[in-house]
């Protein structure tokens, strides 16, 4: 009876918790978009083998979706979490006064810079110059991210270490598949950003490279690839959308979700993320 009685008194230690793992955060990631191809016209396919491999190094969406039509608004939801009211293509011309992750960087002790191919000269606010159209440059249409930080392809760092903490990048009409053959993009995509996307893999930093929207034939099925230090490569079948890829930059750097983020599911990209 006593043994029963001490046992008693003696206090229950709980099992051991596991911590989750901190995820770390990149030193840069870089967003490419391109334009109107569903799924499987990308990925796999012949006339694109250098965005083929990159689904291959990387984690591959196989699941990913636009969240309407036409381009315009996709753009607004990936860079502020809201289409802004936008249904279009018209040239918006006028500037939001509205949260947005370039602000957020900005505000958070962080760095932000939107590059945009064709773009005549940094702070350009017209609705096209050649092959540059300012519906795909969503940065350009906040008016609390300084001008000085819209700018064209050419000023990209040749070093990638230069590079700002989050970049996004605005292909041309050409380069973006939107006018000329996939298989165009593909090797401007090698030229352009493939040292950036070896080097990444090395040097704690993510490329991350969507489409707006599919041709409207597959439900806006598109293609996303995250590719990068720590990514764990493979196919992932989760549903995800531009707000998903919003929701996942922000979490990275410990910034507070906009919008419909808020409701998005991060990608699982690297280890000790949730979702």
């Amino acid at each position: 009876m006593t043994t029963l009685l001490l046992a008693a008194a003696l206090p229950v230690l709980a099992a051991p918790v596991a911590l989750a793992s901190p995820v770390p955060r990149p030193d840069h990631v870089v967003v490419v978009v391109m334009e109107n191809k569903r799924y499987d016209a990308v990925i796999g396919q012949p006339r694109t083998p250098y965005i083929s491999s990159l689904a291959r190094r990387g984690a591959n969406f196989t699941n990913a979706y636009g969240e309407t039509h036409p381009s315009q608004p996709n753009y607004l939801a990936l860079f502020s979490g809201s289409t802004q009211g936008v249904t279009d293509n018209t040239c918006i011309r006028r500037t939001f006064d509205a949260p947005n992750l370039g602000r957020q960087l900005l505000d958070a002790g962080l760095t932000f810079t939107g590059y945009a191919e064709a773009l005549p000269f940094a702070g350009y606010t017209g609705c096209s110059s050649g092959t540059y159209v300012r519906r795909h440059n969503p940065w350009v249409d906040f008016a609390n991210v300084p001008s000085g930080l819209n700018r064209p392809l050419t000023d990209l760092p040749s070093s990638w270490d230069r590079l700002p903490t989050v970049a996004f990048i605005s292909p041309d009409l050409c380069h973006d598949m939107h006018d000329c053959p996939k298989g165009d993009a593909d090797a401007w995509l090698r030229r352009a950003l493939g040292s950036y996307a070896d080097w990444a893999e090395t040097h704690n930093s993510l490329l991350i490279l969507t489409f707006d929207e599919d041709n409207r034939t597959d439900g806006n099925h598109i293609p996303t690839v995250v590719l990068g230090a720590g990514v764990r490569p493979g196919d992932r079948t989760e549903r995800i959308d531009h707000y998903a890829i919003l929701r996942t930059i922000e979490d990275l750097y410990g910034l507070p979700p906009l919008g419909a983020a808020a409701r998005a599911t991060p990608l699982k990209v690297l280890s000790g993320m949730a979702g």
